[in-house]
C-alpha cells in the first residue's frame, strides 16, 4: 500500500493548505480526498505535488506492505 502520511506532514511543515493546492496548483478536492484515504492517484498529481513542495516522491509517499 502506498501511504501519503508524509504528504500531510510536509504540507504542515511548509504551511501550505489544501485550499492552496486546489486553487493554485490544479489539484481538485476529489483528488485530495483520495490522497487522504491513501487511494490511487495519477502520477501527474504526484508530479504537481513534488513541484509545488520542492521535494522528491519519497518525501511525500511511502510503500508499506499490506
Amino acid at each position: 500500500m502506498i501511504r501519503f502520511d508524509k504528504l500531510w506532514e510536509m504540507l504542515e511543515k511548509k504551511n501550505i493548505s489544501t485550499y492552496y493546492l486546489r486553487e493554485h496548483c490544479g489539484i481538485d478536492s476529489k483528488t485530495i480526498r483520495r490522497l487522504r484515504a491513501n487511494e490511487n492517484t495519477e502520477t501527474k498529481t504526484l508530479n504537481k505535488l513534488c513541484a509545488v513542495l520542492d521535494c522528491r516522491l519519497e518525501d511525500i509517499a511511502e510503500y508499506t506492505p499490506d
